[in-house]
């Protein structure tokens, strides 16, 4: 495993951990690969103010956890299945994931919702079972460009949240991640102002406020939606934006030590 996320606290706020999470979606080769982990294993220091990981398809896992080993940075998968085991071809449980090495496993991405049918309680249940198998979920939550322009972000947010309230329970949240991706900054180039970004975060910190002091203080709240070198420290800098999810710049060595290096500032 990789090291720890360590807690800070600044401007105020209370203690909680910072974390900038690669999605490698369905991207990668062995070759590719390991150029990419050599790179980051050299370019991220074990320890800082933020936690970093990469989320890697399933095959490249045992691949991921031999390079990674005793580094700075963790790991984890961008999918886990909501059941245990059984006769369930081609899914990959959390028990699974956990010998590997995983740390985090990703529920609820918006290709996931979008182009697969996961629900929200299909998503809850994922979030279940990824934390019942010792797992850290990275739960995404976010809205359509259609359902922003018509004014539902928040009602969105809050129906995809409050389906995990539901079925975890709030102090749950307080051994996970949050992850606002706007479906229409994802892999378009867009990308939300910062205060567009920290107007949503702290739209869910208060919702979890409203169940948990405690657990809304110390929850992670990255954001996931074109983060890149050039947007990163401004983005990071917002009150209640804990790091990010990165999709296509985690792919790229040079950009994704950058954002992690923004993070711990």
């Amino acid at each position: 495993m990789g090291a720890k996320i360590a807690y800070f606290g600044w401007c105020g706020n209370a203690m909680r951990a910072r974390l900038v999470a690669g999605n490698w979606k369905m991207n990668g080769s062995l070759a590719e690969n390991q150029r990419l982990l050599n790179t980051l294993k050299a370019g991220i220091p074990v320890g800082g103010r933020a936690g970093c990981a990469v989320c890697a398809p399933f095959p490249y896992l045992p691949q991921v956890a031999a390079a990674l080993a005793g580094s700075g940075i963790d790991w984890g998968a961008q999918n886990v299945s909501e059941h245990g085991a059984g006769a369930y071809t081609g899914e990959v449980s959390g028990a699974m994931l956990k010998e590997f090495g995983c740390r985090y496993a990703i529920v609820g991405h918006s290709e996931r919702r979008g182009h697969y049918g996961e629900d929200d309680n299909r998503v809850a249940a994922k979030f279940v079972a990824a934390q019942r198998a010792g797992l850290t979920p990275i739960l995404c939550v976010g809205e359509t460009l259609e359902q922003r322009e018509r004014g539902e972000t928040e009602g969105v947010v809050e129906r995809q949240l409050e389906a995990v309230l539901a079925a975890a329970g709030v102090a749950a949240l307080g051994e996970a991640a949050v992850a606002y991706e706007p479906v229409w900054a994802i892999g378009t180039g867009r990308t939300a102002a910062p205060e567009q970004a920290q107007a949503v975060h702290a739209f869910i910190r208060a919702r979890v406020l409203g169940r948990d002091r405690s657990v809304a203080e110390r929850l992670t709240i990255m954001y996931g939606g074109s983060v890149k070198p050039g947007n990163a420290r401004e983005l990071f800098a917002m009150p209640d934006v804990d790091g990010g999810l990165i999709g296509g710049a985690s792919l790229v060595a040079e950009d994704f030590i950058a954002i992690c290096a923004a993070a711990r500032k």
